[in-house]
């Protein structure tokens, strides 16, 4: 035997306890309330900066503009380029261009770039807004680039030097390059700031927050615990000390009062005994009644059951004999009044065989298909109102799983209800020390559904699981079956146009599904005379 670690035992008391659950859950509590106001601020922050960060860089693409209309109108090149030039050296421009309406760049702070096709010189992260786009340089530095439209104005449209038609509305686009290295150190400094802030705030309201709970919950529970202990080790009406008015002063108060009555209670349990021993014996014995009751009920079905084999085996060659008898009597009326009797005896013995064989069809129930639209839970919710009592007395646990959304299947409910009954008392008979038997429904497609009967008895070996739904095969003991159960079954899953099959494992118990169509042929022939 493992004696535990006394400090590894202690660590995990402590890990397990309330009071620590209590604390953890205050601290992930407010580390998520904190850091969601601190995510939402320092976003809030974010958009403030970059709204102030655009409306900043469009004015001062603005003022450029206006700059350089004088020049662009009076064809100023010189003058133009070197405006461009001065206004690129400024702090926090990176680079300033003039792109025309192809594309190409005109003017840059960059003379490198002039008549080259216009493109952002580092990797482009995505747009902001409308003429707003953001790139990073190679070094990192995020650079921020506006785009601003030069329109064809009247005096341009006129003008002597470089005219454009009227109807071209934008000549080319400003490009003025901003750095945002300032904005994202101001950003990352604010956020720095506000993930400290919640940290201390987190760390300080846990700090408060496990004393209280160590005080106000720890201490009274390891009390009611160690109460507990003494209690369940046999010392009945062991009292609690009642501390101040609250919810665990009442719980104390209760605990003091279930420990009187256990103390109560196990002199009484010393009274009853002699009583409650008379009653299991006389339960036993009812119990015992009824489940000869059930056996003989099993056997007659049984006996029913083989009544249907041997009635369709001998009904054939009975009707063949009653013909050819009705012929030979024809054939020797009047000649041989010997033969012509012993010919009419064979005729009438014929007869009253055949109504043997009738009344066996009549005892077996061996009819034609009552075929109708069924709810298959509603069929196994009455096979569980047949085997209860059975259950119950072979101390088997019942678990029952019904799809909801299972479509009606066109099928006999009696004789789906009759296989259902033979699944379920089979694997009660597996169970002869209690177990679980699960009923499981379920959806297999749009046009099949499902029916699984599971138990945990002792399973069969694979000699077994070949032979199992052959007739007469049985590895029941003698007298308590005929083997027929899982033969008829199948016959009657078969004529419903499905399939039975069966897995188990020795010693793992066994599953048997039947799979039933939705619609089968049956439904199909019989819509025709719906209709009509």
């Amino acid at each position: 035997m493992r004696v535990p670690d006394p400090q590894t035992a202690g660590w995990k008391g402590v890990w397990s306890s309330v009071s620590t659950r209590l604390v953890i859950l205050l601290v992930v509590s407010m580390t998520c309330v904190f850091g969601l106001l601190g995510y939402l601020n320092i976003r809030l922050h974010r958009q403030q900066l970059e709204q102030t960060t655009l409306e900043s860089a469009e004015r001062l693409s603005e003022v450029i503009k206006r700059n350089a209309t004088y020049s662009m109108l009076h064809n100023e090149r010189d003058s133009l380029h070197q405006m461009i030039s001065d206004m690129a050296n400024e702090k926090g421009i990176v680079q300033v261009r003039i792109i025309n309406a192809e594309g190409r760049i005109s003017f840059s702070s960059n003379p490198r770039e002039v008549n080259q096709i216009a493109d952002l010189p580092g990797r482009v992260e995505g747009p902001l807004d409308g003429r707003f786009r953001t790139y990073r340089q190679a070094s990192g530095e995020r650079v921020l680039s506006v785009a601003n439209p030069i329109e064809n104005s009247a005096q341009c449209s006129s003008g002597q030097c470089h005219a454009h038609p009227a109807n071209q509305k934008v000549l080319g686009v400003l490009d003025t390059q901003i750095t945002l290295k300032a904005a994202d150190r101001s950003m990352a400094e604010s956020t720095r700031q506000v993930l400290l802030s919640t940290l201390l705030a987190v760390l300080a309201i846990a700090s408060l927050s496990a004393v209280f709970v160590w005080r106000m919950v720890h201490d009274p529970l390891a009390a009611l615990k160690a109460g507990t202990e003494r209690l369940g080790s046999g010392e009945l009406g062991y009292q609690l000390e009642v501390g101040q008015a609250g919810e665990l002063a009442d719980v104390a108060h209760a605990f003091n009062t279930m420990s009187h009555q256990l103390r109560e209670a196990r002199e009484e349990i010393h009274a009853w005994t002699r009583t409650l021993e008379a009653r299991v014996e006389q339960k036993t014995h009812e119990l015992s009644s009824a489940q000869e009751e059930m056996l003989r009920v099993e056997r007659m079905a049984s006996i029913g059951k083989l009544a249907a084999v041997v009635a369709h085996e001998i009904n054939n060659p009975l009707a063949g004999i009653l013909t050819y008898s009705k012929l030979l009597k024809k054939r020797f009326a009047g000649k041989d009044p010997e033969l012509y009797s012993t010919l009419d005896l064979m005729e009438s013995e014929s007869r009253r065989c055949g109504e043997i064989v009738k009344n066996l069809m009549t005892f077996a129930r061996k009819t034609s298909l009552n075929y109708g639209e069924t709810d298959l839970n509603d069929v196994v919710a009455r096979c569980v109102k047949l085997v209860q009592h059975k259950l119950e007395l072979a101390n088997i646990g019942l678990v029952k799983e019904l799809a909801a959304d299972l479509p009606r299947v066109w099928c006999d409910a009696g004789q789906i209800e009759q296989v259902v009954l033979a699944l379920v008392v089979n694997a009660i008979d597996a169970m002869p020390n209690g177990g679980n038997l699960t009923l499981r429904t379920r959806r297999k497609g749009e046009a099949e559904v499902q029916m699984e009967v599971r138990d945990d008895g002792v399973g069969m070996p694979p000699e077994v699981m070949a032979n199992l739904f052959e007739p007469f095969f049985t590895t029941k003991e003698r007298g308590r079956g005929l083997g027929l159960g899982l033969a008829i079954s199948r016959s009657i899953i078969e004529r419903h146009e499905g399939t039975i099959e069966a897995k188990s494992v020795p010693g793992n118990g066994t599953i048997l599904t039947v799979t039933l169509p939705v619609r089968g042929r049956a439904a199909v022939d019989a819509r025709p005379e719906q209709a009509a």
